[in-house]
């Protein structure tokens, strides 16, 4: 249940997917498949709360050699009991072969009112990141001040990982890069109106991962429809053409940056 052959003689890594949802439906299959021949060979799984572990878990279990997991708390996920919760997802992690903490982070878009909570779990999961010595995946959503506020705080040399979906300026994509973060790129790229495009052109590829967060936020021309980790294909597609390079080119350089970072 994986692929035997790369199409095209590339690989594309989706560095954040929820493909997961799919698990125990054939869509999952399907949506693999169409993965497989779009060159979509390495998928990174966060959950969002303590029912997704589940899901990530059997589909990795299913496509060993495609996805990976990670683990954490969405902080659209953290309400009251985020203590207990957090308490939870902690002693899952000896249990399963994670290669990050996430998604974590801060999302003020939703609710402004759990802030003190969010920053909290925020604190709390990098430290295991840190402890573990693995990356961590993060939700920054109408919080950039906040976000670094604590990365700023925390950086002692241990916390690296991906600023997953990063929709920032110029200057925030290159603060993220000095405090030891890479970009995920997704379909916001390929909104015309969106201005990310001029701010990834600007930015050494060496400094970029691509992601689709699927089914959140499909890349043009699927925009507005449910977004599939197999559409990373054109997400890439963009990133390259801001570049000059080829598709193949950039495939190599992204899955390599998400080697260094995931260390698979």
């Amino acid at each position: 249940m994986q692929a035997e052959n790369v199409i095209g003689g590339f690989t594309l890594t989706d560095t954040h997917t929820h493909i997961y949802y799919q698990a125990g439906t054939p869509n999952l299959a399907e949506q693999m498949n169409r993965c497989f021949e779009n060159s979509v060979n390495r998928l990174f799984l966060p959950n969002v709360d303590l029912e997704s572990i589940p899901q990530v878990m059997d589909t990795v279990k299913a496509y060993p050699e495609n996805c990976f997991a990670m683990l954490g708390l969405h902080p659209c996920s953290v309400g009251e009991d985020y203590k207990q919760v957090l308490d939870s997802i902690e002693q899952e992690i000896p249990k399963h072969k994670i290669y990050a903490i996430g998604e974590i982070g801060i999302d003020l878009y939703w609710d402004k009112s759990t802030l003190a909570w969010q920053q909290e779990a925020f604190r709390r999961q990098i430290n295991w990141a840190k402890d573990l010595g693995l990356p961590i995946s993060i939700h920054c959503r109408e919080a950039f001040d906040e976000v670094f506020e604590i990365l700023d705080a925390e950086q002692d040399g241990r916390l690296f990982g991906i600023f997953h979906c990063f929709t920032g300026s110029l200057e925030q994509a290159k603060r993220a890069i000095a405090l030891n973060f890479v970009l995920g790129i997704g379909g916001v790229v390929t909104f015309k109106k969106a201005g990310l495009d001029a701010v990834v052109k600007e930015i050494p590829l060496e400094h970029l991962v691509l992601e689709t967060d699927a089914p959140y936020l499909a890349p043009v021309p699927y925009r507005g429809k449910e977004n599939e980790s197999s559409y990373l294909f054109h997400i890439a597609q963009k990133v390259a053409d801001l570049h000059e390079i080829s598709i193949e080119k950039l495939a190599e350089i992204t899955t390599n940056n998400s080697i260094k970072v995931f260390n698979i």
